[in-house]
């Protein structure tokens, strides 16, 4: 229980959130946003938020990774299960039920007899096409994720092509932190409503992958402190606690509360397998930020034949999000869930309108897994 009873512990809570409150300023708001999804689900299951002061605001970010993938993304998947018998479509469970155009998903796809299967890894994915050599079937993984799942999706398609296994491919969807950081920080494009933000609470398993170095921009170019952190209760508190300070001491820096995972150079084999497979593309849709550039990955040439794009001459269409799901406004931080006018009463996890009730680290199935008795007076 190493890790688990220790960074849960009440009377440890309870002293860190009395040392917020004396921390902040009177008079003075703090405005936070906890990137990761992961941190999102956290701080709602744990109750991190009731237990700070009414100035200091958590505000939700992109980095779920199913809830930023637009709609285009899953289009192009189903159409490829729809009209290829011969492909098995492979994905992980909370790509399923995302909301698609026309009232599709995945799931509803399987159902009209697509052959879609959800996998626990890309390594379940391998396997499948391993076990089935016959040229007859096509085992086609839609990959998805930040810098966390990127490696093990990289090292399937050198195993791949090192096995010289044809009937295997990759629809290649992982997206990078960093720009999405710079993003949100950086006045839109379209002039789009943000919220000030006095700090970031930085993704932990990203940065296990990446380190604490590539966030330096963000202190440097945008004057914003940093705070990598830990999916613990005692492990956010401790982070807003140290944002706390910067903030108040007018300091903009990168600072590492997870120590016991995060090194400043991050994991060196998995950003060099990483590069032997993928490049960078140079452009991506984000579902709530829009284009971004070199903010996503691709397959790389000397790997082609095992990119689904290429190999399906699968086309990536820009499609618009369902007119009454908010997530876009979500996703940037320019709402709260509870601020939907269609949150626990039309849109359930039973009958989302968005990924980010769909996703087990969507921002909206966090509120109402966690929140939604407390929030009842809000949605109804």
């Amino acid at each position: 229980m190493k890790y688990v009873t220790e960074f849960r512990d009440g009377a440890l809570a309870a002293g860190l959130a009395g040392a917020i409150a004396r921390a902040v300023e009177p008079g003075r708001d703090y405005a936070f946003m906890e990137f990761c999804g992961g941190h999102t689900h956290a701080i709602s299951r744990h109750g991190v938020a009731d237990l700070l002061p009414a100035s200091v605001r958590l505000i939700h970010g992109p980095g779920c990774p199913v809830c930023v993938l637009p709609v285009g993304r899953v289009d192009m998947a189903i159409r490829l299960a729809l009209a290829r018998p011969e492909v098995i479509l492979c994905t992980y469970a909370d790509c399923l039920r995302v909301p698609a155009s026309d009232g599709l998903s995945l799931l509803k796809a399987k159902a009209r007899g697509a052959d879609v299967r959800m996998v626990y890894s890309a390594a379940d994915a391998l396997a499948l096409a391993l076990a089935r050599r016959e040229p007859a079937r096509e085992v086609v993984f839609f990959a998805i994720g930040f810098e966390t799942t990127t490696p093990p999706t990289a090292l399937v398609i050198r195993q791949a092509a090192a096995e010289n296994l044809r009937n295997f491919s990759v629809i290649c969807n992982h997206v990078l932190t960093p720009p999405a950081i710079d993003a949100l920080l950086s006045p839109p494009a379209d002039g789009t409503p943000r919220p000030r933000l006095d700090g970031i609470l930085g993704p932990a398993h990203v940065s296990v992958v990446i380190g604490s170095a590539p966030y330096d921009f963000v202190a440097t170019r945008h004057r914003t402190p940093v705070v990598i952190t830990g999916f613990e209760p005692l492990d956010v508190l401790q982070a807003v606690r140290m944002l706390v300070r910067q903030v108040n001491q007018g300091r903009a820096e990168v600072e590492n509360e997870y120590t016991r995972a995060v090194t400043p150079a991050g994991n060196r084999k998995a950003q060099a397998l990483m590069a032997e497979v993928l490049e960078v593309r140079a452009r991506f849709a984000w579902r709530g930020l829009g284009e971004l550039p070199a903010s996503a990955l691709r397959i790389r040439p000397a790997f082609a034949a095992w990119d689904a794009e290429a190999k399906f001459g699968l086309e990536d269409r820009p499609v618009p999000d369902h007119k009454s799901c908010e997530c876009a406004a979500i996703l940037c931080g320019a709402k709260g869930p509870t601020d939907c006018r269609l949150f626990g009463t039309v849109c359930t996890p039973a009958t989302p309108m968005g990924a980010c009730m769909v996703s087990s680290e969507g921002a909206c199935a966090a509120h109402y897994n966690y929140g939604r008795f407390r929030d009842r007076a809000l949605v109804l």
